[in-house]
C-alpha cells in the first residue's frame, strides 16, 4: 500500500482510507470486524468514523460505530491513523449539536471514550454550523489540538468559500488551522472541481473524498425501480438523502454508459470508478466503505490501475454534466 503526504503536513497516510459508517446498523459487530480485518490485510492504515454513526441510525444508535472501531483497535492503536467527526445531533438537549465550544469539547471527550484512545489523528467538523461564528468554531478546534486530543483538524461538507474563511480566521488568530477537507466526489458528483479542489490545491489541503462509488451506483449493481432493502437507499434517515442524490433517471442513464465503458476497458466498474477519483492529482485518500468484506477488493484493485489518458478523457466527457451541477439540469 502506497503512503502519501497528508496535504501540507508531515504526516503520511495510506492511499485509501476506510470509512465505517455502515458499522453497527448495516453491519453487525462480527461483519464490521471482518471488514476491518480485510482492510488491514490490504494495507489500509487510515480509518475514518464519526460520533453520530452508524448511517441511518437513531438517537439510540449514536456512538455505536466508534465503539466497534475502538474495540477492534485495542492493542493495535499505534499501527493506525484514526479520524472522527463532530457537529451532528448527539443527544436530546438543544446544545448537543453544532460547533459551539461546549459541544465540540464534550464531543471529543465522548468520542475518545468510545474509541478507547486518548487522541485522534484527525478531528473534523462533520457539517457546517450556520448558528455558530467561524471564530468560535476554529477556536474550539484549536483548543482540542492544544489539549492533545487531536493532532490535526479538518472539515467535511464545506463549500469552498467557507473553507477559505476558516483558513483565514485561524491564520489571523494564530490558531491550529485546517489541514484537510472531506467532500463528496465521484463521477456522478463533480461540482467540487470548480472551486473547492482548486482551493485545496493552492492551499495544500489534503482531500479525503467520500462516496467515490456514489453509494454503490457506480458498481452497476442497482437497477431502476424500488431501491433494495438493506441498502443506504432504504436505511432510516439516510434513505431520503441518498435517494435524492443518486436514484434518478439521469444518473441511471450515465451508469449504464459507464458500465459499458468499463467492460470495454476490461475493468470492474468499482475499480474504474475509484481509479478515476485517484487520477485527480489533488485527491489524497479516497474513503472506501463496505457492508461486506469482499466489497473492498474492487476499490483496492484501483491502486494498481494507471488510467490511459484517452480513457480518462472519455470518462471526463461522459460525466461532464455532473461537473456543472444544477446548471446541467
Amino acid at each position: 500500500m502506497e503512503h502519501v503526504r497528508f496535504g501540507r503536513t508531515g504526516l503520511k497516510v495510506s492511499r485509501l482510507c476506510l470509512g465505517t459508517m455502515t458499522f453497527g446498523l448495516q453491519c453487525d459487530e462480527a461483519t464490521s470486524f471482518a471488514i476491518l480485518d480485510a482492510s488491514a490485510a490490504a494495507g489500509i492504515r487510515f480509518i475514518d468514523t464519526a460520533d453520530v454513526y452508524p448511517l441511518g441510525g437513531t438517537q439510540d444508535t449514536i456512538g455505536r460505530t466508534e465503539q466497534i472501531v475502538g474495540k477492534w483497535l485495542r492493542g493495535r492503536r499505534e499501527h493506525y491513523l484514526l479520524a472522527t467527526k463532530c457537529s451532528g445531533k448527539s443527544g436530546p438537549a438543544a446544545w448537543q449539536q453544532g460547533t459551539s465550544r461546549k459541544h465540540v469539547m464534550a464531543s471529543i471527550d465522548a468520542s475518545l471514550k468510545r474509541l478507547g484512545t486518548d487522541y485522534v489523528d484527525l478531528y473534523q467538523v462533520h457539517h457546517f454550523d450556520t448558528a455558530v461564528s467561524v471564530d468560535e468554531t476554529v477556536e474550539a478546534f484549536d483548543a482540542v489540538v492544544k489539549a492533545g486530543k487531536a493532532r490535526y483538524v479538518g472539515v467535511s461538507n464545506y463549500h469552498a468559500y467557507r473553507v477559505a474563511r476558516a483558513l483565514g480566521r485561524a491564520e489571523t488568530k494564530g490558531l491550529a488551522t485546517l489541514v484537510s477537507v472531506q467532500p463528496r466526489y465521484n463521477l456522478l458528483f463533480r461540482e467540487i472541481e470548480r472551486e473547492l479542489l482548486p482551493l485545496c490545491g493552492e492551499e495544500g489541503l489534503a482531500v479525503m473524498p467520500y462516496n467515490p462509488l456514489a453509494g454503490g451506483m457506480l458498481t452497476g449493481k442497482h437497477k431502476r425501480g424500488t431501491p433494495p432493502e438493506g441498502s443506504r437507499f432504504t436505511l432510516g434517515n439516510a434513505a431520503k438523502n441518498y435517494t435524492e442524490r443518486y436514484w434518478k433517471e439521469r444518473e441511471f442513464e450515465m451508469v449504464d454508459r459507464f458500465v459499458a465503458l468499463s467492460k470495454d476497458a476490461g475493468l470492474a466498474p468499482a475499480t474504474l470508478a475509484m481509479a478515476w477519483v485517484l487520477a485527480n492529482p489533488v485527491i489524497t485518500a479516497p474513503i472506501v466503505g463496505a457492508s461486506r468484506p469482499y466489497q473492498l477488493a474492487g476499490s483496492v484493485a484501483a491502486l494498481e490501475v494507471r488510467l490511459d489518458p484517452a480513457l480518462k478523457a472519455r470518462l471526463d466527457e461522459l460525466s461532464h454534466e455532473f461537473r456543472l451541477g444544477d446548471a446541467a439540469r
